[in-house]
């Protein structure tokens, strides 16, 4: 009630009283927030009447930068700064680290003191000496390198001998000991030497290098997280327990939300995620944070984690956020008896508008007894969805709009696919995301940058709760050309019928490489070609993808010949009922993956994209007059050609050379046993869903109207002959192709995976 009685020219003379100048005196009494904190520290330290500039920066500091969690110790950190006046803007940061750490434990003060240096004075002399004493030790390195020996460890150095020394002195002696050892600067120390080969950048892959075009492969950035018992964030015993429970191993998590199907950008995630845990002989956990049941379904969950084990992770243990909802629910009573958390009845756009313009809600100050009342009338059901909602009480001054009191419980009558019906209240994603990472004991919690912003809110919610907190590290998010991975965007080419369900071959989705062919090899291969980096903005080619698919199946993929266009060629000098099996090789250059068969008889056909009329340097197909070689079979030469009314060729009637005298270039082909026809397949070809790289905000104009052609009847050899889904070959000279699920008993559909090579085309334009 004090405060309110204090006008703004008051609140002006008391901040400035204290060393504050006018402006900013004046700046401070427009934040409602720091100017109440400032008030309350100013008495805390006993200097109403005003006191040294020095002494009142300190105390202004606080009161932008004291943990909220750690009010009890306040007064005594005020009077160590303005009676005791040990500590100062050295170890002021130092001080706070600790208060926040101990917050719910009794101060040690010997511990404290010891701890943040509190009394101890390094002084000008001292760091003289230690000065001197480098130089002397190092002085004839310094000598030889002159100007390009590492000032700043000799900086770095000196301060960890000399911690609570003042920075400036440190790098003021400095300055004056290489002055007076080598001189001024002549022309030669500026020149600047360059640097040696940067250390080989550290992956979450043991995978084996792969050969990647350098204009396709990103630049990596080197990742170094800390060890688990390097975690200073936290108080030595909540540290100490964290450590009992890990047995200081990695602990980190993939935690997707079940609205919806993965897609490549998760498959970076569970890279980063299994990957480093697994590499440093941790552990991971999949976990569902299933928090909004109006979007979640069983069906997601099953699909999510049958594409984790698609991808060959393994985690842990499978937990959901769920499971930990009794637990939340009394971590939300404890923030409300703490201060930091209220019922509140404002509509989603009154609660819109106050946080863009910092107000507070009039439901803010409600006291504690009221809130924990209304809580409990939430979770009984006696208000409508919409009508109250739990808010976390933050900062609504705070320049960082998370910290503007986000919602930590909403109404919501739906029916949970894991605890059914008995919540009608159910966490946020921000309220619970961090606790049960604390709660699960996760040593790294690894996500994409856009929630970077939410760290701030991460960290002062775990903190208020006097709870365990994970080092937290973002990194940028996978982007792909030609393809969206928005689940809004993906759900609404569902919706639309652009494409054909969520595992369309020309979607993003896992499913839809899955069938699409893509081996969890080539992606993990992808993953593992580009790194982790935090540059954002990033979008990777999809050509790249391309490549790692190729590079991947190539060893992989059993070949056989498919035409899609067929010309009947007759070889006219062959016997009508004759027929005979020949040898081709699974795979070419790998002789120990042995042979299969493919019929040979007097009718083949090959592609029309194989024949031509008027013959060219350039072309290496068939022409009339023209051989080549069947491949793996014969040579043969066109000796009549057959046209339509129309000018379209239609047969070729050519001889064989059965002793292949001639080393010819070599055409695919298919033929069948004398009196048959070659098997019948339906091929789906799949092209980018969008013209262009980039898809740019009117996404839906740019639709590739020719993203799919389908071959209802490509004649293929019988090497396929009994193939399921999945499985996957080449067809030579043509490119990788996987059987589709809508393969029925009598006929086999096969999708394109890629083709053998990039097209020259998207080569040119990149380069």
């Amino acid at each position: 009630m004090a405060k309110a009685t204090i006008n703004k020219d008051e609140l002006v003379t008391l901040f400035s009283q204290i060393g504050l100048d006018s402006s900013k005196a004046k700046e401070t009494t427009n934040n409602t927030t720091l100017s109440n904190n400032l008030q309350d520290i100013i008495k805390e330290a006993g200097v109403e009447n005003g006191c040294e500039k020095s002494v009142g920066l300190l105390l202004y500091t606080l009161a932008t930068k004291y943990p909220a969690n750690a009010m009890r110790h306040r007064v005594t950190l005020c009077d160590y700064i303005a009676n005791k006046k040990t500590v100062n803007s050295i170890n002021l940061q130092a001080c706070l680290d600790y208060l926040r750490r101990t917050a719910n434990e009794e101060l040690n003060i010997q511990e404290f003191e010891q701890t943040c240096g509190v009394g101890i004075v390094i002084t000008r002399e001292q760091v003289s000496q230690a000065v001197t004493d480098y130089i002397n030790k190092n002085k004839d390195e310094l000598l030889e390198k002159r100007y390009q020996f590492n000032i700043g460890g000799i900086l770095m150095e000196i301060k960890n001998s000399l911690k609570w020394a003042n920075t400036k002195d440190i790098k003021e002696e400095v300055d004056n000991a290489i002055l007076s050892l080598l001189g001024p600067k002549t022309d030669a120390d500026k020149v600047q030497v360059k640097p040696g080969k940067l250390a080989t950048t550290t992956t979450t892959s043991d995978a084996s290098p792969s050969i990647i075009p350098t204009e396709l492969k990103p630049a990596k950035e080197e990742i170094k997280f800390p060890d688990p018992s390097d975690n200073i964030q936290n108080t030595p015993k909540l540290l100490a327990d964290h450590l009992k429970a890990t047995g200081g191993k990695i602990v980190t998590r993939f935690p997707p939300e079940p609205n919806g199907y993965l897609h490549i950008g998760h498959a970076k995630a569970m890279h980063l995620n299994f990957g480093y845990a697994k590499k440093n002989g941790g552990k991971c956990y999949l976990r569902f944070d299933d928090t909004n049941p109006e979007k979640e379904n069983q069906e997601y969950i099953d699909s999510i984690i049958d594409s984790v084990k698609w991808l060959g992770h393994e985690p842990c243990e499978i937990t959901y956020s769920s499971t930990h909802f009794d637990t939340l629910y009394e971590m939300a009573n404890e923030l409300i008896r703490r201060g930091y958390a209220y019922v509140c009845h404002q509509t989603a756009t009154e609660i819109s508008e106050g946080r863009e313009k910092m107000t507070d809600s009039p439901y803010r100050n409600r006291s504690v007894e009221e809130n924990l009342k209304l809580f409990e009338d939430m979770r009984l059901g006696k208000f409508e969805e919409g009508k109250a909602i739990l808010r976390m009480k933050g900062d609504m001054k705070h320049p960082n709009p998370c910290m503007r009191d986000l919602i930590a419980y909403r109404i919501k009558y739906h029916h949970h696919p894991m605890s059914g019906d008995k919540w009608c209240i159910y966490p946020s994603y921000d309220y619970t995301h961090c606790l049960v990472d604390s709660i699960e004991n996760i040593t790294h919690s690894l996500c994409t940058l856009e929630f970077e912003i939410r760290r701030l809110t991460y960290n002062w919610l775990i903190d208020v709760l006097g709870l365990y907190r994970p080092v937290v590290w973002e990194y940028a998010r996978l982007n792909l050309t030609h393809t969206v991975l928005s689940k809004r965007k993906i759900i609404t080419l569902v919706q639309k019928k652009i494409v054909n369900g969520w595992d369309d071959p020309r979607l993003s989705t896992l499913n839809a490489f899955r069938r699409k062919g893509y081996t969890p090899e080539a992606i993990n291969l992808l993953c593992d070609t580009i790194g982790v980096t935090r540059t954002n903005g990033t979008t990777i080619s999809y050509e790249l993808l391309e490549l790692c698919c190729r590079q991947d199946l190539d060893g992989k993929a059993t070949r056989a010949m498919a035409v899609f266009d067929p010309i009947k060629v007759i070889i006219t000098n062959y016997p009508e009922d004759k027929s005979e099996e020949l040898d081709a090789p699974n795979i070419p250059y790998k002789p120990e993956k042995g042979t299969h068969k493919i019929d040979f008889s007097r009718i083949v056909y090959i592609d029309r994209s194989d024949f031509l009329l008027n013959d060219r340097k350039d072309f290496f197909g068939l022409a009339p007059g023209k051989e080549i070689l069947l491949k793996y079979a014969y040579n043969i030469k066109c000796e009549k050609v057959i046209q339509d009314a129309d000018g379209k060729v239609i047969e070729l009637h050519a001889t064989y050379d059965k002793d292949n005298s001639k080393r010819l270039k070599t055409i695919h082909w298919v033929s069948s046993v004398a009196g048959t026809e070659p098997m019948k397949v339906e091929v789906r070809l799949y092209d980018h869903l969008f013209k262009d790289s980039e898809i740019g905000d009117n996404w839906l104009d740019n639709i590739n109207p020719n993203s799919l052609c389908v071959i209802p009847n490509a004649y293929i050899d019988k090497t396929v002959l009994g193939s399921k889904e999945y499985d996957r070959y080449q067809f030579e000279r043509v490119g990788y192709f996987v059987v589709d699920k809508d393969t029925t008993t009598d006929k086999l559909v096969f999708n394109r995976t890629v083709s053998l090579k990039e097209n020259k085309e998207k080569s040119k334009a990149r380069n």
